[in-house]
C-alpha cells in the first residue's frame, strides 16, 4: 500500500508535465434586477387555482382536466423524469461498482508463448470467475460535477413543467374568455339583424310611398347583411374556440357539445401590480429555469476543468482462473488483487482543451439565453401593464359613450311616443346604441384577457424556492493553471 501511495503522489509532482486547461473564461455575465430597472415593491404570488375567482364551476373543470391532461404538460414531465433517471445514473458512477464476470473458453495455446508445457501446442479449456470491484475516488470532483450539471439539469426541466403549467392555465383562461366574448358578439349581432330588418321593412314602406328612394332601401339591405356576417363571425369565433378549449384540456371533438356558454364574474376579483415588482426575476417559472441551466452548464465546465487533472480509482478482484475446467474451483486456482489505477492524460491532440472550451461556450449561451429571457419578461410584464391601464381608461370613455347612446335612444323612444319624431330617428339611435355596446363587449373582454395576462407574467400562483441559491459563475484559476 505505501508502495502505492508513492505512485500517487510522485504522479502528482508530474503535473506540470501534464496537459493543462486554457485560460478561457465566460465572456458574458447575466443581468440583475438593476441592470434591466427592478427596483420598486415585491409583489405577493397570486392565489393557488386562482382561475376559482371567476365563479364559472365549468372553467375550473377545464383547467383541471388541462393541468392533468395536456399533452405539452405530459411531454414536460417525461422530459423531467429523464432528467431525474440520467441524474441518478451519473450520481450512481461516485459510488464503488462491483460485478461478476465468468468465462468458459476451448483454446488452442502456443508453444511460444508464456503458457508452460504441457498445454503449449495443445487445446484445452480455459475459464475464469471472478468478482471485480471499481471505485473512483474522485480527489479533483470531475464526478461530483458531472452529478451537479445533472442535477441542475433536472431542476430546470422541474420549472420547465412548472412553466409549462403557467402556459396552460394562461392559454385556457384567454381562450375561455374569448368564448364568452363570442358568445355576447353573436348576442349583439342577432338584435342588430333584428333592429336593421326593422330599418329594412320601413325603408320598403317608405320606398312604395315614394317618400324615399332606392339609396336608402340598398343602404338598409347593405347594413342588414353586414349584420349577418357579423353573426356569422361571432359564431365561427364561438366554434373555434370552443375547439380550442377542448384540445387543450386534451379532449377530442365528442366534448364540444359539452362545452357551454361561459359564466364568468364581470370585475374578476384579482390583486394586480401597479409597477414592475422588483421580485420578478425570482417569480417566474421560465426565468429560474434558464437560471438553473447557467448553473448546469457552469458545473459542466467544471468537470471539463477537472478533466485535466489524474484520474485516480481502486480496483479489486477476486476469483478463479484455470486451464482445464475440472480444476477451476480448487483453492489452487483462487487469485485475487487490489491496488490503485491512476491515469493522467499526457496528449490527446487538443480533445480535452476543446472540451473545455466548448464547454465555456455553452455557459455563454446559457447566459445569453438567461438574458434574453429576462429582458422578454421585463417587456412583457411592461406591455401588460401599459394595456390594462390603457384599456381600464378606454373601457371608462366606451362606458361614457354608452351611457350616452342609452339617453339618445330612450330620449328617441319619448318623442316617438309623443309624436315628436319618426320612428326612423328611433332606429338610428339603437344602432348607435348597438354599437356602443359591442364596443363595451370588446373593451370589456380585453381587459379580461389584459389582467389575466398581467397576472402570469408576474408568476402567477408559482412560488419559487426558499432555498433558491446566488447565481454565482465560478471564474477562479485552478491549481493546474497556477502550475509553472
Amino acid at each position: 500500500m505505501k508502495a502505492a501511495l508513492s505512485v500517487i503522489f510522485l504522479t502528482g509532482l508530474s503535473l506540470s508535465a501534464c496537459i493543462r486547461p486554457p485560460a478561457e473564461q465566460p465572456l458574458r455575465s447575466a443581468v440583475t434586477a438593476l441592470d434591466v430597472g427592478l427596483t420598486s415593491f415585491t409583489f405577493p404570488p397570486a392565489p393557488d387555482e386562482w382561475w376559482r375567482a371567476c365563479g364559472d364551476p365549468q372553467l375550473v373543470t377545464l383547467v383541471e382536466h388541462t393541468l392533468a391532461g395536456n399533452l405539452s404538460l405530459e411531454t414536460a414531465m417525461a422530459r423531467l423524469q429523464a432528467a431525474n433517471d440520467a441524474a441518478d445514473a451519473v450520481d450512481a458512477n461516485r459510488y464503488p461498482q462491483a460485478g461478476l464476470d465468468a468465462q468458459e473458453v476451448r483454446q488452442r495455446f502456443s508453444g511460444n508463448d508464456v503458457v508452460p508445457p504441457p498445454y503449449g501446442r495443445h487445446v484445452y479449456w480455459r475459464g475464469g470467475a471472478a468478482t471485480n470491484l471499481s471505485w473512483d475516488l474522485d480527489f479533483w470532483g470531475h464526478q461530483a460535477a458531472l452529478v451537479a450539471q445533472a442535477r441542475k439539469s433536472a431542476q430546470a426541466d422541474a420549472l420547465d413543467v412548472a412553466a409549462t403549467r403557467l402556459l396552460l392555465s394562461s392559454s385556457l383562461a384567454r381562450t375561455y374568455e374569448s368564448l364568452d366574448h363570442a358568445y355576447a358578439a353573436a348576442d349583439i349581432a342577432r338584435r342588430t339583424i333584428a333592429q336593421r330588418q326593422n330599418i329594412l321593412d320601413i325603408t320598403r314602406r317608405l320606398v312604395a310611398g315614394g317618400i324615399s328612394t332606392q339609396v336608402e332601401l340598398r343602404e338598409a339591405r347593405g347594413t342588414l347583411a353586414q349584420a349577418r356576417v357579423d353573426l356569422d363571425q361571432a359564431e365561427e369565433q364561438r366554434d373555434l374556440a370552443t375547439h380550442q378549449i377542448a384540445m387543450l384540456a386534451g379532449l377530442g371533438a365528442d366534448a364540444y357539445a359539452g362545452i357551454k356558454r361561459p359564466a364568468i364574474a364581470k370585475n374578476i376579483p384579482l390583486v394586480l401590480p401597479q409597477s414592475l415588482p422588483a421580485d420578478l426575476l425570482i417569480r417566474r417559472p421560465d426565468i429560474l429555469a434558464a437560471r438553473w441551466r447557467i448553473d448546469a452548464a457552469d458545473s459542466g465546465r467544471e468537470a471539463a476543468k477537472a478533466a485535466f487533472y489524474p484520474n485516480v480509482s481502486l480496483t479489486a478482484f477476486a476469483g478463479y482462473s484455470a486451464i482445464g475446467f475440472e480444476t477451476l474451483f480448487r483453492y489452487s486456482s483462487f487469485d485475487y488483487g487490489l491496488g490503485p489505477v491512476v491515469h493522467l492524460p499526457l496528449f490527446d491532440a487538443g480533445r480535452l482543451k476543446a472540451q473545455y472550451r466548448g464547454a465555456t461556450a455553452d455557459l455563454d449561451t446559457a447566459i445569453s439565453q438567461y438574458n434574453e429571457i429576462v429582458i422578454r419578461a421585463v417587456q412583457q410584464t411592461a406591455d401588460a401593464l401599459t394595456a390594462v391601464a390603457s384599456i381600464e381608461r378606454q373601457r371608462a370613455d366606451q362606458k361614457a359613450a354608452l351611457d350616452d347612446a342609452q339617453g339618445a335612444y330612450t330620449l328617441a323612444t319619448e318623442r316617438y311616443r309623443a309624436g315628436l319624431t319618426s320612428y326612423i330617428t328611433v332606429l338610428t339611435t339603437e344602432t348607435a346604441l348597438l354599437a356602443a355596446e359591442r364596443g363595451l363587449i370588446d373593451i370589456d373582454a380585453a381587459l379580461t384577457t389584459a389582467r389575466v395576462h398581467l397576472l402570469l407574467t408576474v408568476g402567477g400562483s408559482f412560488k419559487p424556492p426558499r432555498d433558491l441559491p446566488p447565481l454565482e459563475i465560478s471564474r477562479g484559476s485552478s491549481f493546474l493553471e497556477t502550475q509553472p
